[in-house]
């Protein structure tokens, strides 16, 4: 049911089809387990099909090794009026130990479809906790950031 599914996790394992020239995971491996996350986690809130406006504030922390098992954790920390801030963490660890460490982190921003591919109203999500009001506070920051991002941007694109 639409606003109910907040977070998603995936959990697998890093395989060799992920590793890059340096014996690690590749970042683009990471990228596309963020995206999928940030779409399940999305579509579950809203109940609809959603594309990806945006990630930023992308941090690798820590490399992942192959045969690690992985989690990648997607929770939404702000709604708009189509669109939905996802905070994305991913984790790894040896799969024979509980313990995961933070590789991974950023946002992302989702916008819900409707069936004629125009943005889609969403569930308001309503902070509850102290953290669910920090986290809020800083989509709303980000997005501010992004605006003045976007538009020192234009100086890269050509016409």
């Amino acid at each position: 049911m639409p606003g109910t599914e907040r977070s998603l996790t995936l959990r697998f394992l890093a395989e060799p089809a992920d590793v890059n020239f340096g014996g690690k995971v590749h970042g683009g491996a990471v990228m596309k387990w963020i995206d999928l996350s940030a779409y399940g986690c999305a579509a579950g809130w809203s109940g609809k099909y959603c594309i990806t406006a945006y990630v930023g504030g992308m941090h690798f922390v820590k490399p992942i090794l192959v045969g690690n098992i992985v989690e990648v954790e997607a929770k939404v920390i702000y709604t708009g009026k189509s669109s939905m801030h996802i905070r994305i963490l991913v984790r790894a660890g040896d799969p024979k130990s509980s313990e995961r460490e933070l590789c991974t982190h950023c946002i992302a921003v989702m916008v819900a479809m409707d069936e004629n591919g125009k943005p889609s109203s969403v569930p308001d999500w309503v902070p509850q906790t102290e953290q669910d009001k920090r986290q809020r506070d800083s989509a709303l920051k980000l997005m501010a950031m992004r605006d003045q991002i976007r538009e020192e941007m234009t100086t890269y694109v050509d016409n």
